[in-house]
């Protein structure tokens, strides 16, 4: 009886082993990778190209997701991704984790104005703006449109880099709140709503809203194109960044200065997104950006 038990204990070790071991060619090799998550601005801007172009070069794999600039920010500063995006900078003050986060400037992008392509108004002056935002001006034929009433789509919470953006430079006051009915969690709804509904309009990044199919409009006269960004001509700009943690690896620290060498240079070029260091005079021009508001 007891042969028995133990002929049957060896069996049942056999089959176990049998189970879970498994030939060393049938275990695929794990391709080394960088994940990043953050603003769909600059996820949409360049980061998918120079992901590609950088696992072109060097063989690892950035895995792109999204979430916003907070995410892009507190996520890479906790060791929850390895790298971040962000069209804001740190703040410390709106949560502690965010002092621990290494913020690199790769690239410029500017605030634009959208409309649905079928919207006559071309122009509104930051005071329409203002207004617009506050709930002062409601119909689009108060700023030379039909009349109808003028959907304005804006970002949840201060925090988001447009929105923080936004106040910061057209309010002066980070606080303010913004009248509208539609709220949404990212640029990417705001621009498709804006792509569908004649009487929306919105801001985002102009990197992102050049991949839309909307009527991106002046701004006290002047228009986002590449020139007038990279030139300081156009007043609504503000930096796009990697952001790397505590101790980012080797790999990161690699895609940082990939990001900003000759060649990830171009690759944001081509993709109309001016390089960070192109428009070097542009940030002593910055100068409310994060400073002096309320």
């Amino acid at each position: 009886m007891a042969r028995s038990k133990v002929m049957i204990k060896t069996a049942l070790l056999v089959m176990l082993f049998s189970m879970f071991s498994v030939s060393r060619a049938a275990v695929p090799e794990l391709t080394p990778g960088i994940t990043w998550a953050g603003c769909g601005i600059t996820k949409k801007a360049f980061m998918a190209e120079l992901a590609q172009a950088y696992e072109k070069k060097t063989g690892i794999k950035v895995n792109i997701n999204g979430g916003g600039a907070s995410r892009g920010i507190r996520d890479t500063a906790r060791r929850k991704v390895d790298m971040g995006g962000s069209c804001r900078m740190n703040l410390p003050e709106s949560e502690r984790s965010e002092l621990y986060a290494e913020m690199h400037p790769v690239a410029w992008d500017a605030l634009a104005i959208i409309v649905n392509k079928q919207n006559p108004v071309s122009n509104l002056t930051t005071e329409q703006i203002k207004d617009i935002y506050l709930g002062k001006i409601t119909n689009w034929s108060q700023v030379g449109g039909p009349n109808a009433a003028i959907k304005l789509y804006v970002r949840r919470g201060n925090l988001s880099g447009v929105g923080y953006a936004i106040r910061q430079y057209i309010f002066k006051d980070s606080f303010v709140e913004f009248k509208s009915e539609n709220v949404v969690n990212s640029s990417g709804p705001l621009e498709k709503a804006v792509e569908k509904d004649f009487y929306a309009m919105g801001i985002t990044g102009i990197s992102s809203a050049r991949k839309r199919d909307v009527k991106v409009i002046g701004f006290d006269g002047k228009t986002p194109t590449y020139e007038n960004v990279r030139d300081g001509k156009y007043g609504l700009y503000r930096p796009l960044y990697l952001v790397t943690g505590p101790a980012p690896s080797k790999e990161v620290r690699e895609f940082v200065s990939f990001a900003r060498s000759a060649e990830g240079r171009k690759v944001l070029r081509d993709n109309q997104t001016v390089p960070y260091q192109d428009a070097p005079k542009l940030m002593s021009k910055l100068l409310i950006y994060g400073f002096g508001v309320k």
